[in-house]
């Protein structure tokens, strides 16, 4: 007797209902990022109800948020592998850039998206360490302690910005009207670091790039007059291609 396919849905060894979750995470993707359920529940050929339930399922699990009667994928779905770094598209396309920067720097480079008060790392090429702790991918931080982390706040509506701190909310209206930002020792004494905004293809700011480096290294002038520039052209060169995807 031949021996069941576990991958055909008539197997015995096929679980439906964990298929149809991952059919509900596959119906986002870099065109469709944010959902209602009518739309989920068509992309991931599913019923209304079934749809419903597997939303709100991961929902609670923290794998999805909704806003309204909109629905998208949170960062956290990283711990389930590519699923969101697909859906993304972000840290394949961003990576030849990074590798090439950091060789033109000679310093670590990142990028990193905003989920809710933190930065969650998504790509990176560290050339050193140079914080206590070990950066990878998935790592999070407070995102107003960071580069990366005020270019993604600045990038939200202002409705949307942290309401608690007017020196904060000055400083991110010169972060978005600048395009870039510098952070002296937000982590760690002796840590700076510069940051620039990418953009999806409706032109919102969707993550940020960043040179990490030390005071010890390079100044705060060098930074901002040599590491900078090469920064900026490199997000726009990401830019560009993002607005294809």
């Amino acid at each position: 007797m031949t021996e069941a396919d576990p991958t055909d849905a008539g197997s015995r060894e096929y679980v439906q209902s964990f298929a149809r979750g991952l059919a509900v995470i596959r119906a986002f993707d870099a065109e469709h990022p944010r959902l209602t359920l009518s739309e989920v529940a068509v992309r991931a050929g599913l019923t209304r109800a079934a749809a419903r339930r597997f939303l709100l399922t991961l929902e609670q699990l923290g794998y999805v948020r909704s806003a309204g009667r909109d629905f998208a994928l949170t960062p956290r779905v990283l711990e389930l592998g590519f699923s969101y770094l697909s859906a993304l598209s972000l840290p394949e396309l961003a990576q030849p850039h990074l590798e090439r920067l950091s060789r033109e720097v000679d310093e670590s480079v990142s990028a990193a998206v905003l989920d809710g008060d933190d930065i969650v790392y998504v790509a990176r090429v560290p050339t050193r360490r140079i914080m206590s702790v070990g950066i990878t991918i998935g790592t999070r931080f407070p995102a107003r302690r960071t580069s990366m982390g005020r270019v993604l706040l600045a990038g939200l509506p202002a409705a949307d910005r942290p309401a608690r701190d007017a020196a904060l909310g000055a400083e991110l209206d010169e972060v978005a009207a600048q395009g870039w930002a510098i952070v002296d020792a937000g982590l760690e004494p002796g840590l700076r670091s510069v940051a620039a905004p990418l953009h999806g293809r409706d032109g919102r700011v969707v993550a940020a790039v960043n040179v990490s480096t030390t005071a010890g290294r390079v100044t705060l002038e060098r930074l901002r007059e040599v590491h900078l520039p090469v920064l900026l052209r490199t997000a726009a060169a990401i830019d560009a291609e993002l607005r294809l995807v």
